[in-house]
């Protein structure tokens, strides 16, 4: 290992990974620093790969996916442990590990492992236990060391009783009561993961509706299924007053004086930059207040050679953006000419029970903007791939600009969500119209051709609000439909 390279990456989670990757592929020399004794991140480690693993086990276990399926009726199997529950999740972060270690080799990446602190613009030490503090160089460093959940002083964090997102995985059994404060992602991913095992679960959310990024109508269809398919008892518009902590069991009292109580409490309201320790003043890198990278178009930071990508930068801290705002950091900081910015069309993807997606505008989205639009809607309980599968209750959701039928979003509920929106956002990238799913041919039976039918919808809708023909016809059916 030299001291001096062109790029020195700070953090080995998806975004330090595929910066350093690009880099390297690109022939320059590069050194990935990570201070954990594994790479990966929070998506390896302790976020998206662990819990999605945990979902799938859930699943298994429960036999959810069969209950609506006729003549079928599963319970939690008897005798579940917390390492019938982990083993999984532990297999599968394992390969990951070893993915991306194989990875690093083929491009030839030092990897170094420690603790970076800035000492200059240009300059970092490397701290590590019982070792001598190193000093490396580069032309160019990039930030993505990611976040890490708010731990407030007011609660009593004991990762046994009172847990965050992280210390959740490390529990030494599945309680029998839980309650989750945060009606975020994490929160009801893991409210739901842990009902579908028959854990009693109470989900507290500060706002009047969960996930307020999505769809209201899909954020309302998921809270129905969480409380009637899973049980779970969700409290909204509720504060958290205070918990207390006292023999194994949390008592939580709410601002209407509401006391609940529960064998284990996730609190879930929030994550902050993981910064603190970079010692970024000296490298003239300017932080907001939750300790996030302040960066600007480039994804460079008020440091001129220094850069920052993934969730060290704040939203949308997903995994599958942060890999590509590296990627665009380093073709930028390099002159690369090869990926200019991040797509302007993401997909969004909740792994709750069941999951849902979304890409583009939503209904409120689109009012809020003053848009003109149109909406389609195609139910599972119609198609028979989801009747085949049970998954009566889901649906898709089209949202159209009237005047052309141009695509400008679309928003999903059911099992494969985060697979399917992916169609969507193809056509809308290249500036499709619902008419492409009208004129397609999808497999049969898919869930996918859900997509036809919300498209058909659509256009009757159109042709209702409208009140003439154009004479433009299509068939559903037997139905005709006729819309501009």
């Amino acid at each position: 290992m030299t001291d001096h390279y062109d790029l020195i990456v700070i953090g080995a989670g998806p975004a330090g990974e595929k910066g350093a990757a690009q880099a390297a592929y690109f022939g320059k020399k590069v050194c990935i620093v990570e201070r954990a004794p594994k790479p990966g991140g929070a998506a390896v480690n302790t976020g998206t790969i662990p819990s999605k693993t945990l979902r799938e086990t859930a699943l298994y276990f429960s036999g959810l996916r069969q209950r609506g399926l006729y003549g079928v009726d599963y319970t939690v199997k008897r005798d579940i442990t917390i390492a019938d529950f982990m083993f999984r999740e532990r297999t599968v972060v394992e390969a990951e590990w070893q993915l991306i270690d194989e990875n690093l080799k083929r491009h030839n990446i030092d990897v170094a492992q420690g603790a970076a602190r800035f000492v200059n613009p240009g300059t970092i030490e490397l701290t590590r236990f019982k070792q001598q503090t190193r000093t490396l160089t580069a032309d160019v460093f990039l930030i993505a060391t990611g976040s890490c959940p708010i731990r407030p002083n007011d609660v009593p964090f004991d990762d046994a009783v009172v847990v965050d997102s992280d210390s959740i995985l490390t529990l030494p059994r599945i309680p029998r009561r839980m309650i989750v404060i945060g009606g975020g992602v994490i929160g009801c991913e893991y409210a739901c993961m842990f009902a579908a095992l028959g854990v009693r679960v109470t989900l507290i959310n500060a706002k009047d509706r969960l996930l307020q990024q999505l769809d209201a109508e899909i954020s309302d269809a998921l809270r129905q299924q969480m409380t009637s398919r899973l049980g779970i008892s969700v409290h909204g518009n509720s504060e958290v007053n205070h918990i207390t902590v006292a023999d194994g069991i949390a008592e939580v009292v709410l601002s209407d004086d509401t006391i609940l109580n529960a064998d284990c409490v996730l609190y879930s309201t929030g994550r902050i930059g993981n910064t603190s320790e970079l010692n970024l003043h000296a490298a003239e890198v300017t932080l907001n207040r939750r300790g996030y990278v302040e960066i600007d178009e480039h994804y460079r930071s008020s440091s001129a050679n220094i850069y920052a990508a993934g969730d060290v930068i704040g939203f949308p801290a997903l995994a599958s953006t942060s890999m590509e705002q590296a990627r665009v950091a380093i073709c930028h900081a390099f002159d690369l000419k090869y990926k200019e910015r991040v797509s302007p069309v993401l997909p969004y993807g909740v792994y709750t029970i069941p999951e849902v997606a979304m890409v583009g505008e939503t209904e409120e989205s689109a009012e809020s903007k003053g848009l003109n639009y149109e909406i389609g809607k195609a139910s599972f309980r119609l198609n028979p791939r989801g009747q085949i599968l049970g998954d009566t209750e889901g649906f898709i959701k089209l949202i159209f600009r009237p005047e052309d039928q141009r695509l400008l979003g679309v928003s999903i509920i059911g099992e494969n969500a985060a697979e399917l929106i992916h169609t969507g956002m193809a056509c809308m990238y290249f500036g499709g119209t619902i008419d492409f799913f009208i004129q397609a041919v999808f497999n049969y039976p898919t869930v996918s051709d859900a997509y036809k039918y919300a498209a058909y919808d659509g256009l009757q809708r159109l042709a209702k609000r409208i009140g003439r023909t154009t004479g433009l016809r299509t068939t559903s059916g037997s139905q005709e439909i006729v819309a501009t």
